[in-house]
Order: structure tokens, then sequence, then C-alpha cells
């Protein structure tokens, strides 16, 4: 068989936790921060898990991860 290509793009943007999630980062963190709380920055720099829903995709995408 074939060697399955990883889409680059997603490799980037995803991981797998130690219990074999995909994590993802939160988005709306790149730039108009000034009036956005600390905590909220806070919170939206923690990985959050992926949906289940598109779990399917998402691992479609990165074979060997």
């Amino acid at each position: 068989m074939p060697k399955l290509k990883t889409r680059k793009s997603a490799a980037k943007r995803f991981s797998r936790s130690g219990t074999g999630k995909l994590m993802r980062r939160k988005g709306f963190r790149n730039h108009l921060l000034q009036h956005k709380s600390s905590h909220r920055k806070n919170r939206l720099s923690q990985m959050a898990v992926v949906d289940e829903r598109d779990a399917e995709n998402v691992s479609l995408m990165l074979p060997y991860l």
C-alpha cells in the first residue's frame, strides 16, 4: 500500500492530547486585544478539544498523528 500524505495545514493547527483527543487553538486572540479582559485572553490562549462532529474529518487529514 502507498503511504498516506498528511495535510500540512491541518498538522500545523491540530495536535493530539495524552489521551488521544484532537486539540485545537481557540480563535479571537490575534488582534484587537486592547479591550478584551485579561481573564478572557487567558481563556482564549488555552487549547480546546475538537468537537466530535469534526473529529473524524480532522483525523482523516492527519493519518499518522
